[in-house]
This record gives structure tokens, C-alpha cells and sequence, in this order.
């Protein structure tokens, strides 16, 4: 087949590019050029800018079979993608987001049966309006359409939440606290984007795709954040301090911290994986949370060097920690 990527070069897409590559696809990637690391042999860049539109039109006659639209967060860019390759390719996969399911889940376990729904992120809320937009072109026949919604998923980054991955690794090393939501049991699932490749490639240029909306996670095996954090440090060789915080708190620390936490990471859940294996065939996710870590940690270190702390952020989160401990003393 040949294939576009919208992006290609991202946490999640650089790793679907290697599994279509390695399966003998013809790939091409649409994007800035801008990340130094090489693309697989054979693996064709086609660069420009998504806010182009002379540039971004052309990508329509370029007798792609399928196209993966990585980067699109806004409704005016599906939009443009209907009017671009509707009726110039067999099949339109849209990356969307789990965070879109219904918050707070009513069930633990979540399916594509789960309603969409989030009230606290405007990014996830986007997120399905592209969803339904999509499907209702597809209704009308104007474009093939797959929806595809990961979980976190990570390659080169460390999880983040509240702050960046980097934020969290850089204040591990350096001996200051982790602000952990709850009391750090709830439940999350990670996955690495090597393993989510490969149901995903499967999806490509599959009919029983078509039409239909799928998560790709680890398949009923969440972690707690105690476990997660714990194993960062143990990456990075260090002990990971954990504060734990109600969420509550925080977000009335800052507001802004609703959208990652009450719209997505506080909630326990697990991702049935059922509807994507019985489609795209069964996977299993080969990545255990310690070769996950070491190797976005062997990434970290190569620009921990460029890192500079946000003195307003780790200051409040310093604050937030040594008003925790102090609480009761």
C-alpha cells in the first residue's frame, strides 16, 4: 500500500512509520523536517507546514491508499482534510484520544462502548467533536473513515501529568519531590508505541476498519502512579520521593491541572482491548514498565543537557509539597 503520515516523526507515529516500513509499505511522511532522527530506509519526507494550504492541497493527488492524520487537534484541519483527500484514498485514519471517554467512567473497564464525554478538557472535548464530524462525512460518503484513539503511549518521554516528563526526571535527579494525585493507587495503563504500532499497521487498509473507532493500549494491565514513579527513579538511579496530594487540592493549586488530572489521569481504568484484536488480530504488548523507562531515559539523557527548569512550576510544586508535610506536624 502506500501510505501517508500526517506527522510521522512524533511520540506515537514514529514507531507506526517503522511497522508499516518493516511490512514493505510504501510510506511517506508530511512534515516540518525538523526532528533529527532518521527516518527508516526507504521511508520518504515530504516537508512543509500544516498551515500551508497550497502545500497541504497537493498531498491530495498523491494517489495515497491510505493516510494517517497525526496532527490534526482543531475542527478547521479535518475540515480541510475531507476537501483534500475525500474521495483520493481508500481509507482516512484520524488519531484521536482515549481521554475522550466519558469523565467520570462509569465502569472501570473501558470499551468502545464506553460514551464520550469530558467535561474537564477542552483538548479531549475537541478531540470527539473531529470524531463525529468524521463520521458523519463518512456517513455521507464523502471519506473512508477509521478513527483510531490512543491511551498514553510513550517512546522517547517519560509519563508527565501536572508537569512534563522532564520536569519529573530532572526533580527525581536532583533530590526534590513528586507530587503524586490521590494516594497514588489509582489505576493507569501505559503503553509503548512499538507495541501499539503493531495492531495499528494491521488497521491499515483493513475493510473491517473502515467505519469504526478502536483504542489501542495494553490490553487489562494498568499500573498504579506509585509503581510508575517508583520505576522512573529506579530508570534514572534514584529514589523517587512521592507526595501524595487529593486531587482536589491540586487543582485548586492550579485550575489548569483539571484537564490532565480530573480529564484523564486520576480516574482508575483499563483499556479492554477486544474490539482492535478481533479486527486487526491479537497483539501483545512486549514492553515491560523497566525496558519502557530505560529507554526513555537513555532519550532524557540526551537532552538533559538542554533542559531548563521552569522556576514558577517546580517553585509551586516545591510549595505544594512542603505544605503536604506539614500538614499535622
Amino acid at each position: 500500500m502506500k501510505v501517508l503520515y500526517i506527522g510521522g516523526t512524533g511520540e506515537i507515529s514514529f514507531a507506526c512509520v517503522q511497522r508499516c516500513a518493516g511490512l514493505g509499505h510504501d510510506v511517506t511522511v508530511f512534515n516540518r523536517g525538523l526532528v533529527a532522527e532518521p527516518l527508516p530506509e526507504g521511508v520518504a519526507r515530504i516537508t512543509g507546514d500544516m498551515a500551508d494550504d497550497e502545500t497541504y492541497a497537493r498531498l491530495g493527488d498523491g494517489g495515497f491508499d491510505v493516510v494517517c492524520q497525526f496532527l490534526a487537534y482543531k475542527q478547521a484541519a479535518v475540515e480541510r482534510d475531507v476537501e483534500v483527500f475525500g474521495g483520493k484514498c481508500a481509507q482516512y485514519v484520524f488519531i484521536s484520544t482515549a481521554s475522550a471517554y466519558q469523565k467520570p467512567p462509569g465502569n472501570y473497564v473501558i470499551t468502545e462502548e464506553t460514551p464520550l464525554g469530558n467535561p474537564y478538557w477542552a483538548y479531549s472535548r475537541a478531540k470527539a467533536d473531529m470524531e463525529r464530524f468524521l463520521l458523519a462525512r463518512h456517513g455521507d460518503g464523502r471519506l473512508n473513515v477509521t478513527i483510531v484513539r490512543p491511551s498514553h503511549t510513550l517512546r522517547r518521554r517519560l509519563p508527565g501529568g501536572i508537569a512534563g516528563g522532564d520536569d519529573w526526571a530532572w526533580r527525581i535527579v536532583s533530590g526534590r519531590p513528586v507530587i503524586v494525585h490521590g494516594d497514588g493507587t489509582s489505576l493507569w495503563t501505559l503503553t509503548h508505541s512499538s507495541d501499539f504500532a503493531v495492531p495499528f499497521a494491521n488497521l491499515l487498509g483493513n475493510g473491517s476498519a473502515i467505519g469504526e473507532a478502536f483504542h489501542i493500549t495494553r490490553h487489562m494491565e494498568p499500573f498504579t502512579w506509585n509503581e510508575i514513579y517508583t520505576e522512573v527513579g529506579r530508570a534514572l538511579g534514584a529514589e523517587a520521593r512521592l507526595v501524595h496530594v487529593p486531587t482536589d487540592t491540586l487543582v485548586r493549586y492550579n485550575a489548569e491541572w483539571a484537564g490532565p488530572l480530573l480529564g484523564d489521569k486520576a480516574w482508575s481504568v483499563m483499556f479492554d482491548n477486544s474490539k482492535v484484536k478481533s479486527v486487526a488480530g491479537d497483539f501483545e504488548c512486549k514492553m515491560s514498565l523497566p525496558r519502557i523507562f530505560a529507554g526513555a531515559v537513555e532519550h532524557y539523557r540526551g537532552r538533559a543537557g538542554n533542559y531548563r527548569p521552569n522556576e514558577q512550576l517546580h517553585a509551586l510544586l516545591d510549595r505544594i509539597a512542603a505544605e503536604q508535610g506539614a500538614l499535622g506536624g
